[in-house]
């Protein structure tokens, strides 16, 4: 009896994991048709939605990001809105802020207005053209869904994503994001130039005639159910330890690969193996596994890792980058 209802609800969670994977892929297809030659970078990004986490998008201008982002909210059928970060945006340009309201009765109250953070998907384009005080005002809203103003606390929509751009070639002007903000973006996803043909067929379905649009997919809740599924798939001992050893060797004073000791200035904490954990499993699933390997993590180990470490003076000096020791880091441990 015992066995019959465990093969039942076996079968009930592959199915489940079937559907959802047959939703992403139809959202990735609608996607590829405007975004063209990024299949790493779409890929990234529904990985980042489906862990539950915010992605940061870097790239120079040009490259679809801001039509990456639009094409995600139709296709899961998210409320989204874009803000310019600009050195004068205040943080409650963000958040929202208490306006003064007198009634018919001369009776006065504050009324709370809420600023564009109250969406399922935001876009934070050039987030390191504001403030550090400007930033900071996405920090709880990022990490618990939810904004405090006046003292008081306001729950964000479910789901709530933050999909933010930066530039990496204007410098000036800019300021760096702290680590502490840094770190609470699941992925970095690197936007690349397209190749020659995805180029020319981008060339020839944006200037001849009328421009193919992303179509719904599905809605909000299939997202959702698709996160919860994320969160229950299984994952292995060999994979969860190969994730242990690669994050832990990539923090300084730690064994990881011996022609690598004393280069690394600060390395990730533990909020890196819980992003490697969920991604693992949501690239899984977008290729239509059950369980992930130790393909992924090696696979995911650039977006999870390159913004959340980095390389002392010496180990620069030398011409080293945070991808190169990551990738001996995988050849070494993996």
């Amino acid at each position: 009896m015992n066995d019959a209802i465990g093969e039942e609800l076996k079968g009930q969670a592959v199915a489940q994991a079937e559907e959802a994977a047959k939703i992403i892929a139809q959202a990735r297809q609608g996607i590829a048709k405007v975004i063209f030659g990024q299949e790493s970078v779409i890929d990234e990004t529904l990985i980042t939605l489906l862990a539950g986490g915010h992605g940061l998008l870097i790239g120079v201008p040009g490259l679809a990001k801001t039509k990456l982002v639009e094409a995600i909210g139709t296709v899961f059928g998210l409320d989204w809105k874009r803000v310019q970060f600009t050195p004068d945006l205040m943080p409650a340009d963000i958040i929202g802020s208490e306006v003064l309201e007198e009634s018919d009765d001369r009776h006065r109250s504050f009324r709370f207005l809420q600023g564009p953070v109250f969406t399922q998907l935001l876009m934070a384009d050039e987030i390191n053209r504001a403030s550090p005080r400007t930033q900071s005002a996405l920090l709880q809203a990022m990490q618990e869904r939810q904004v405090t103003v006046a003292g008081t606390r306001y729950d964000l929509p479910a789901p709530f994503h933050v999909l933010a751009t930066q530039n990496p070639l204007e410098q000036e002007g800019t300021y760096p994001l702290p680590e502490a903000q840094l770190d609470r973006f699941l992925l970095q996803i690197d936007v690349g130039y397209p190749d020659k043909e995805s180029e020319k067929r981008m060339l020839l379905a944006t200037t001849f005639g009328e421009e193919e649009l992303p179509q719904r997919v599905c809605g909000p809740e299939a997202l959702m159910a698709a996160q919860a599924l994320v969160r229950h798939l299984p994952i292995g001992e060999k994979v969860v330890e190969s994730i242990l050893k690669l994050v832990r060797a990539a923090r300084p004073d730690t064994d990881g690969a011996a022609d690598l000791r004393g280069v690394i200035a600060w390395g990730p904490g533990p909020r890196a193996s819980q992003a490697f954990m969920l991604a693992a499993r949501a690239r899984a699933l977008i290729q239509g596994r059950l369980a992930p390997s130790t393909d992924d993590v090696v696979a995911l180990a650039g977006p999870v890792l390159r913004h959340r470490m980095a390389l002392n003076f010496a180990a620069r000096a030398e011409g080293l980058t945070v991808m190169t020791v990551i990738e001996r880091l995988c050849r070494t441990l993996l």
